[in-house]
C-alpha cells in the first residue's frame, strides 16, 4: 500500500471512529433520560404540532412546529443547521431526519428532503441527531482526494502531504487595496499571491487576519480569479463575507438563510435564486408536489385503491424533479455571475456546485477543523490559502482513541511542522487587547513577537465613556487567587462536567462590580472552560441584559471590553483536567480588550509549569492578588494564607 493511500485509509477509519462517537453520545445522552429531562437538558423537544408547511429551494418542504399551547419553546441546542430527527412518540419506524432552518422564542422549523408522514392532531418528537450529510461529504472528498490521478488535486495532494515540495511564483510587489495593511499583512498578502499550491497566513489574536484575507481575496478577483471562502463555522465564514461584501464585492453565500447573519442574508443563495424569474414556475410545481404528498400520507376512513399512495407519490416526485432542473437553471446563473463564493466546508454541495473549481480556495478558521472537512474543498482548488492559528483551539474531537491517533491536529498544524516559514507568514501587531492583558500569550505562544498597536496599547476600561475609576477598571488584568480558602470544585451528580459554586459567586461579584462603575452587560463576557459552571453563572446573571456567559469554545474568535475568566478547578491533588490543553487558556486569557479579571486556585493550576509562569507573570504586572482581600472579614487571617503554590 502506497503511503497515499495509508494516509487516506487511516483518515477515513478516524472518521468513522469520530462518527459513532458522536452517535453514541447523542443516544446515549437521550435515551438514559426521560423525555422531560432530555428536554431540559436541550436535546430535544416534545409535546410539539405542526402549524404550517411551506416550500423551499431544491423541493424541499419547511415545517413549523410549535408547543401545542402556544407556550415559548425551551431552552434548547437545536438552532439553525442542526440535524435533527421528527417522530412521533409510540409510532412505527425511526422518524425523519431533516435539518433545522429557522428557529423563534415559540416556533422551529425544519427542512425536509421529502414530508414526513403527517397524521391529524399528531403530536411530535424533534431529536438532536448526528450529522450524517456532512459524514459522507467528508468520507466521498477523501475516497476522492486517494484516487485522484494526473489532476490538479493529485498535484496538490502530493504536495500537501510533503511528497512534493511547494512551489512560488516570484514575490510580487502588492499594491494593497486597502491602505491600512501594516508590514506583515502586506507579506503575508505577497506569499499567498505568488504561492502556486499552499500558502499560511498564521493569525495569532487580534492581530486583523481576516481583514489579510479579504485583500488577498480581492487581489486574486483583480487578478481575474474565481475564489472560493470557506471556514468550519458559519459564523467564520459570515465574517469574512461581511467584509466582501463592504468592499464592494459580488459574493454569494452557500446555506439555508436562517443559519447567517440577519444583514447579510440577502446574498444567500436561497434568496437570490427566489428573487430569480425562472423560480415562480418552480415555486408552483413545489405547492403542487407538497399538496400530494399530504393527500398520500394523511390517514382517512375510506380504504385507498390498491397502488394509489404510491401513484400519487410519484406524481410528487416528478414535480419536484421539474422543479429542482428550473431551480439549477437559476442557480448556475447566479454562481457563474459571482466573483466570490462563501460556504462552510461541510455545506459544499456537489448538487449545487457541480464541477465548478476556483483559482483560489481560502479555508479560513483552518485549525478548528479537521482534515477530512478541508478535503472537501481542497477537491475543488487550484490552490490554497489556510488561515488560522494552531496556537488557539484544536478541532473538537468526540472519539479519545481518534484524538491518540491524531485527528485533532489540523491539517494547517501539520502543514507549519512540516513545511514551517517557508509557506507561514505570521501576523504581529494586535489591535485588540491592552499590552499586559497581551503579554503572557505573546511570550508563551509567539516568541514574544506581538506588539500593541498604539491604538490599545495602554487603553483601560475607566476611559470607556460613562464609566468610573475603580479598581477593576483602571488595572487592565486582575488576578484573585482562591488557594487555601476551600473554594472547592465539585462534579455533576449525573455527568461529568465540573462546577465550582463559591468561584461562580465570585465571578459574578465581579461582574455586578463593572455593571456598578458604569458598563453595560454587551461589554462584558464571563467566560469558564466547564459547561456546568457556564451553567451556574447563567442563572446568577440571568438579571443582567445584554451579559454572555458561555465556554472557552463560544468565544473564539470574538472579544469584549471586559472579560471575567473562572477557571473552575481547585482541588486537592493537583488535577486540571482538559486545562492541561493551555491552547484553550490562551483564547480564554486574549478575548478581553481593556480588562481582564481571572479567578483560579493556583495552588491546583500550578502544578502544570505552565499555570505556575501565568501567577509569576501577574505577580510581576502587579495584578495578583488574593480572595482575602475581598472581604474586611477575612483581613485578620491575611497573614496567615498561605497559597501553597507549587515552586
Amino acid at each position: 500500500m502506497s503511503d497515499t493511500s495509508a494516509h487516506f485509509d487511516r483518515l477515513l477509519g478516524l472518521l468513522e471512529l469520530e462518527s459513532q462517537a458522536e452517535a453514541r453520545q447523542i443516544v446515549e445522552r437521550i435515551r438514559r433520560l426521560p423525555a422531560a429531562e432530555a428536554q431540559t437538558r436541550g436535546y430535544c423537544l416534545v409535546d410539539l404540532v405542526a402549524r404550517d408547511a411551506t416550500p423551499g429551494l431544491g423541493g424541499r418542504l419547511l415545517l413549523k412546529l410549535a408547543r401545542r399551547d402556544a407556550q415559548p419553546l425551551p431552552w434548547t441546542r437545536l438552532g439553525a443547521g442542526t440535524p435533527v430527527v421528527l417522530s412521533i412518540p409510540g409510532g412505527r419506524g425511526n422518524g425523519q431526519r431533516g435539518v433545522v432552518s429557522w428557529r423563534e422564542s415559540a416556533s422551529i422549523e425544519v427542512a425536509f428532503d421529502e414530508p414526513p408522514d403527517e397524521q391529524d392532531d399528531a403530536t411530535y418528537r424533534l431529536d438532536i441527531a448526528p450529522d450524517e450529510a456532512a459524514r459522507m461529504r467528508q468520507r466521498d472528498a477523501l475516497k476522492g482526494a486517494a484516487s485522484a490521478k494526473r489532476s490538479r488535486l493529485a498535484e496538490l495532494r502530493d504536495v500537501l502531504l510533503g511528497l512534493v515540495a511547494p512551489s512560488f511564483r516570484p514575490i510580487p510587489e502588492v499594491v494593497c487595496l486597502d491602505v491600512g495593511l501594516n508590514e506583515s499583512q502586506r507579506v503575508a498578502v505577497a506569499l499567498a499571491l505568488a504561492a502556486k499550491d499552499v500558502a499560511i497566513l498564521h493569525g495569532p489574536p487580534g492581530t486583523g487576519k481576516t481583514t489579510t484575507v479579504v485583500e488577498v481575496v480581492r487581489q486574486a478577483i483583480r487578478h481575474g480569479g474565481r475564489v472560493l471562502v470557506c471556514a468550519p463555522s458559519n459564523l467564520g465564514v459570515d465574517n469574512v463575507l461581511e467584509r466582501l461584501i463592504v468592499a464592494g464585492e459580488n459574493a454569494v453565500r452557500l446555506g439555508h438563510p436562517a443559519r447567517v447573519l440577519p444583514a447579510l442574508r440577502e446574498r444567500t443563495l436561497d434568496l437570490l435564486v427566489e428573487a430569480h424569474p425562472d423560480s415562480r414556475q418552480s415555486r408552483k410545481f413545489v405547492k403542487e408536489a407538497h399538496a400530494l404528498f399530504r393527500q398520500s400520507s394523511r390517514w382517512t376512513r375510506a380504504k385507498p385503491l390498491p397502488g394509489e399512495r404510491q401513484q400519487l407519490r410519484q406524481e410528487a416526485r416528478a414535480l419536484l424533479n421539474d422543479a429542482r432542473k428550473m431551480e439549477a437553471q437559476a442557480v448556475a446563473q447566479i454562481l457563474a455571475s459571482a466573483s466570490v463564493v462563501c460556504a462552510t466546508l461541510t455545506g459544499l454541495s456537489d448538487e449545487l456546485l457541480g464541477d465548478r473549481r476556483f483559482d483560489l480556495v481560502v479555508i479560513d478558521e483552518a485549525c478548528q477543523t479537521t482534515e477530512p472537512a478541508c478535503w472537501i474543498a481542497l477537491a475543488r482548488a487550484d490552490r490554497v490559502l489556510l488561515a488560522g492559528d494552531h496556537c488557539q483551539l484544536p478541532p473538537t474531537v468526540l472519539s479519545n482513541e481518534a484524538v491518540r491517533a491524531g485527528f485533532a491536529v489540523s491539517l494547517l498544524e501539520q502543514l507549519v511542522g512540516r513545511y514551517g516559514p517557508t509557506i507561514t507568514r505570521r501576523l504581529d501587531v494586535q489591535y485588540r487587547m491592552q499590552e499586559r492583558i497581551m503579554g503572557f500569550s505573546s511570550r508563551e505562544f509567539y516568541d514574544g513577537s506581538l506588539v500593541a498597536d498604539e491604538s490599545v496599547r495602554t487603553h483601560r476600561l475607566c476611559e470607556l465613556p460613562g464609566v468610573a475609576e475603580t479598581p477593576l477598571t483602571t488595572a487592565p488584568v486582575t488576578f484573585i487567587d482562591t488557594a487555601g480558602a476551600s473554594y472547592d470544585e465539585e462534579k455533576e451528580p449525573d455527568g461529568d462536567s465540573r462546577f465550582n459554586p463559591q468561584e461562580a459567586k465570585l465571578a459574578a461579584g465581579k461582574v455586578r462590580q463593572l455593571i456598578e462603575a458604569g458598563l453595560s452587560g454587551e461589554q462584558i463576557a464571563v467566560i469558564a472552560p466547564y459547561s456546568a459552571q457556564v451553567r451556574r453563572l447563567r442563572e446568577l446573571l440571568r438579571d443582567v441584559p445584554g451579559l454572555e456567559v458561555d465556554s472557552v469554545d463560544g468565544f473564539q474568535g470574538r472579544e469584549k471590553e471586559a472579560v471575567v475568566l473562572s477557571f473552575v478547578r481547585s482541588n486537592a491533588e493537583g488535577e486540571i483536567g482538559f486545562l492541561a490543553d493551555v491552547r484553550r487558556t490562551n483564547v480564554a486569557l486574549t478575548r478581553a480588550r481593556r480588562g481582564l479579571i481571572v479567578i483560579g486556585d493556583s495552588a491546583t493550576l500550578s502544578n502544570l509549569a505552565f499555570y505556575a509562569r501565568l501567577v509569576e507573570y501577574f505577580e510581576a504586572i502587579g495584578a495578583y492578588h488574593t480572595v482575602w482581600e475581598e472581604s474586611l472579614e477575612h483581613a485578620d487571617n491575611l497573614p496567615l494564607l498561605s497559597r501553597h503554590r507549587q515552586p
